[in-house]
């Protein structure tokens, strides 16, 4: 609507002139939405008010005082949800879930409505004074999301530290989160596409890290990625506006683009969260923080990086009530198990976990270490970051700006009695001879190295200096591993793979002629993409003497590949199709996150 809700009253003769000044003055003072005050003062009805603004937009009102909604259909709708945009599930017709709303023309919300739930949103209008009552009627208190210390207090005053409130729980809390989310006001104006322009002034530029609008949208977006179990926010500024990605089951999905001019709050806003510098826009940034959301504690890594926009940042998300540690679930096969947990529960010598960042190295080692784990046993890691704590276990966080690198921390973990030590990564000479040393002395050295596949691993520690025969007398395991998605249980389908898609993947398809493939169409459990959850695949190389030698006499990646296929390994390639031989992931997965043997 062009003109304003209270002009349209007036013009309608629904109201007078002295009760919509005296809301607009209610308003000023307490925040909020127009038409709630005006229902306050009964200048207007809740029903006349909702009848006549479903006449302007020329769609349906709903009274949710007197229908009665299925307890399976409010299911459909996250309490969080309903009460950030202030919405009401009312009826599943078909694919098409009906809801109503307090501005149905706030296309954010029905937009992220259809993502979250994987269907097609009408909205019908309600009054908001309705929504809210409905909102206690037939949803529970949901638990407030704030930082928290080490020992799971609550950090700082509710003013200040407050990470997002879904539930509104303060006075005017939840006006604020509808004016930012749902008025159209204040939160379309920070939403832009590609084709506008938007000028930047030096006030937009000083926006006040703590403005409400800005903070809310900030915590939303982070309690929204918990929710949908994402890895990964990224906050990333262009000439026009600032996009943000969740990392979801490894790929990336836009979400939103608020205006540019709310790059500088946002970003203040995130490095206070993470105990950064404001001041400092030139230079990368790393900061941490463990939040509460509802019952469940999730850590955060923030990182920022300048670029010709603006300062982009990358929020970690790492919830503790969905890390796995066992190794039993994190998708081995039977065989490369067995030889894995041989290699870790040997006295001494290095075991390797390989694999590019962010396939779960540091899960499987962490798995491993709580396996191992024992009062009588003396454990150490070295990490760069620590990125979960393990009870028992002595943790160091590696600091380079000091001093304190792998290296350095090795050397002075051999002071320290250990049986067990863990090295986030050796990335360098120095630190793959004191690694050697240790497991030469009589320690279990466990670590991770960035390579393709387990084989290569032994040529690029050569590469960086290390010397072949302290390598092949040290070296006992090699794990190298990738997540791949899992095909989504509640929409997965039956398909065809054509032959000729096999032979061009190096598969034989008479391999999978009896056994039923599947894919995912996309539902409201996997956010309409066909996946949900990943699952590890593991090729395990155990370092026996016919290997030993290989590395000795500067054999190449390919001679030791077959030396180690001969005796069983099972490569990455053929732990995927053994998971597609079970149903659970899909022929387009293995294509992509795995290669043909040589």
């Amino acid at each position: 609507m062009a003109e304003k809700l209270g002009e349209l009253l007036l013009k309608s003769g629904l109201i007078t002139n002295e009760q919509l000044e005296q809301a607009l003055e209610i308003q000023k003072t307490d925040g909020g939405k127009l038409g709630f005050h005006l229902v306050q003062l009964e200048a207007v009805s809740e029903k006349d008010l909702n009848d006549y603004l479903a006449r302007q937009l020329k769609i349906s009102s709903t009274d949710l005082d007197t229908i009665d909604v299925d307890p399976e259909v409010i299911e459909l709708v996250p309490a969080d949800i309903a009460r950030r945009y202030e919405v009401i599930p009312i009826e599943l017709d078909g694919k098409t879930l009906i809801v109503a709303m307090t501005d149905p023309q706030n296309l954010f919300a029905i937009d992220d409505l259809r993502f979250s739930l994987g269907m097609e949103v009408e909205a019908h209008i309600c009054a908001s004074s309705m929504v809210k009552r409905a909102l206690t009627r037939l949803y529970s208190e949901s638990e407030a999301i704030v930082p928290v210390d080490a020992e799971g207090s609550r950090v700082g005053s509710t003013e200040d530290t407050s990470i997002v409130d879904v539930k509104g729980g303060e006075e005017d809390s939840d006006e604020i989160v509808n004016e930012m989310l749902i008025g159209n006001e204040v939160f379309e104006s920070m939403i832009v596409s590609d084709e506008d322009e938007v000028e930047v002034s030096e006030e937009d530029l000083a926006l006040d890290v703590f403005d409400s609008p800005v903070v809310k949208l900030v915590n939303s977006l982070i309690a929204d990625a918990v929710r949908r179990g994402a890895s990964d926010i990224h906050f990333e500024p262009f000439e026009r506006y600032v996009r943000v990605r969740f990392r979801i089951d490894g790929i990336l999905h836009e979400i939103m683009r608020p205006s540019r001019k709310y790059r500088m709050a946002m970003v203040s806003r995130l490095k206070i969260l993470g105990g950064m510098d404001i001041a400092e826009h030139n230079l990368p940034q790393d900061g941490r923080q463990k939040v509460k959301v509802g019952d469940r504690y999730v850590d955060m890594r923030l990182a920022t990086l300048p670029t010709l926009f603006g300062e982009k940042v990358e929020i970690r998300l790492l919830d503790r009530s969905t890390v796995v540690l066992d190794l039993e679930k994190l998708g081995f096969e039977p065989p490369a198990l067995a030889e894995f947990r041989k290699g870790i529960t040997r006295p001494f010598g290095i075991v390797l976990v390989t694999g590019p960042t962010g396939c779960g190295k540091t899960t499987t080692l962490y798995s491993a270490l709580t396996e191992l784990n024992d009062i009588t046993i003396n454990i150490m890691t070295a990490e760069n970051p620590v990125e979960f704590n393990l009870k028992g276990i002595n943790q160091v966080q590696m600091k380079e700006e000091i001093g304190l690198t792998f290296a350095n921390a090795l050397r002075a973990y051999l002071r320290q009695d250990p049986d067990i030590i863990m090295v986030g990564e050796i990335r360098d000479k120095e630190t793959s001879e004191i690694a050697i040393r240790a497991a030469l002395t009589g320690h279990l050295v466990l670590s991770t190295t960035h390579t393709n596949d387990a084989p290569s691993t032994i040529n690029r520690l050569i590469d960086i200096g290390t010397e072949p025969y302290m390598l092949s007398t040290s070296l006992h395991c090699i794990a190298s591993q990738r997540l791949i998605r899992r095909v989504c249980e509640q929409c997965r389908t039956e398909v065809d793979i054509p032959d000729s898609a096999f032979v061009e993947a190096q598969v034989d398809p008479e391999r999978f002629k009896d056994i039923p493939l599947y894919e995912g169409t996309g539902c409201s459990n996997c956010n309409n993409t066909g996946y949900r959850g990943r699952i590890g695949l593991f090729e395990v190389m155990t370092i026996d003497e016919e290997i030993r030698t290989l590395i000795e006499s500067d054999a190449n990646t390919l001679q030791i590949e077959k030396a180690a296929l001969a005796k069983g390994m099972v490569n990455l390639r053929e732990g995927a199709l053994l998971k597609l031989e079970r149903g659970e992931t899909t022929f387009e997965e293995v294509i992509k996150e795995t290669i043909a043997s040589s």
